[in-house]
């Protein structure tokens, strides 16, 4: 009887050494055909402003040259953007944004930079956010 028992006890006990240990999560690391590994960050700046009002040309214009140009020298991209969503009150919320693209290294350096601008951005023109996408690209130029 002590057989009958003992046997499954062993059983589950030697199995449990079986158990899958899975890795911790690693950064993406794209394998790079040509050119070099650098990251791409896209900001968008909404248009709208709370009250009613929105930035700007002229305002868009200047944030990119005096404050977004001389922190990124090497060259930058603005794109046109139409962002939407589905407000808490259930109906559908449309703005005019401006998509940023940054191609630049890893360092903190420019990470302070590019926070420097998401601040500045939603102080001056009272900004909720500005969200910030991040992603590791082969770069050759």
């Amino acid at each position: 009887m002590s057989r009958v028992i003992a046997l499954p006890v062993v059983m589950a006990l030697l199995l449990a050494g079986c158990q899958t240990r899975h890795a911790p999560p690693t950064k993406p690391q794209p394998i790079c055909a040509g050119g070099d590994m650098m990251m791409q960050t896209t900001l968008w700046f909404g248009l709208s402003k709370p009250d009613g009002g929105r930035v700007s040309s002229l305002d868009w214009m200047n944030f990119v040259d005096n404050e977004v140009t001389p922190r990124f020298k090497a060259g930058l991209s603005v794109y046109d953007a139409k962002g939407q969503w589905l407000g808490e009150n259930g109906k559908l919320a449309r703005e005019n944004s401006k998509a940023l693209m940054l191609i630049h290294g890893i360092d903190p350096a420019t990470n302070q930079d590019i926070e420097a601008l998401r601040t500045l951005y939603k102080k001056r023109f009272a900004q909720e956010s500005v969200m910030r996408v991040d992603a590791p690209v082969c770069v050759g130029f």
